[in-house]
């Protein structure tokens, strides 16, 4: 299995009185993650943070798990987060409008390692003001992985598929070369790449929330 998986919250709009109602909370988080949070530097994340980005992992691995696995049903608390890891001193920065980046090496992320069944993923993180992005992998190297986050003027659905597919189609001629790329999605939902009329080997996955696109996808030499 090889690919990633992502996702992106806007924490612009999420509700965080009820986010932090354990009726709501249960639904994404299993009793044995809730203790991660006391490693955290509770100032700096809010549990309503927290939990969001829990959130935002476990559709990451869907997404990656998904593709090989088509009839596979997400069920937040049945992807657990085991461990997580987070920097010394860590600060949350401010998002400017275009973040795009190979690994993880020069951000400041938060490490996570996780189980689905008999699956074991690797996240990496980051917590901007405004948001949450995500990417994972059944490796614990990211070094290859090019991820990108993006704000755009227009949220309406429509605009958003077409944004995020023009923003990753241009990280990817910038890396391959100016070839037809184009998106499409398998009968299953999930997007896949095409050069010229043929699937590549690149698995690619795409992200939307409010105004915020993303896409992360592993680079082949």
């Amino acid at each position: 299995m090889t690919g990633t998986g992502n996702d992106i919250v806007s924490l612009g709009a999420i509700n965080a009185a009820r986010t932090n109602q354990y009726k709501f909370y249960s639904k994404i988080l299993s009793d044995s993650e809730i203790p991660l949070y006391n490693e955290f530097n509770l100032a700096v994340i809010p549990f309503e943070n927290f939990v969001w980005l829990l959130w935002s992992v476990k559709e990451s691995a869907y997404k990656l798990l998904q593709r090989h696995e088509p009839a596979l049903l997400f069920t937040p608390v049945k992807f657990v987060v085991k461990k997580l890891q987070i920097p010394e001193n860590y600060a949350i920065v401010k998002f400017v409008a275009n973040v795009e980046a190979t690994g993880f090496e020069n951000n400041s992320s938060i490490n996570g390692l996780m189980s689905f069944g008999q699956h074991v993923l690797y996240s990496r993180s980051i917590i901007y003001r405004n948001l949450i992005v995500s990417v994972v992998s059944n490796h614990d190297s990211f070094e290859n992985t090019c991820w990108g986050v993006k704000s755009i003027d227009d949220p309406e659905q429509e605009n958003q598929s077409k944004e995020v597919r023009l923003f990753l189609l241009n990280r990817l001629k910038q890396i391959y070369g100016d070839f037809d790329f184009r998106i499409v999605k398998n009968p299953h939902g999930c997007p896949i790449l095409l050069k010229e009329t043929e699937e590549t080997s690149i698995p690619v996955s795409l992200s939307h929330h409010e105004n915020l696109i993303g896409y992360s996808f592993l680079k082949h030499d």
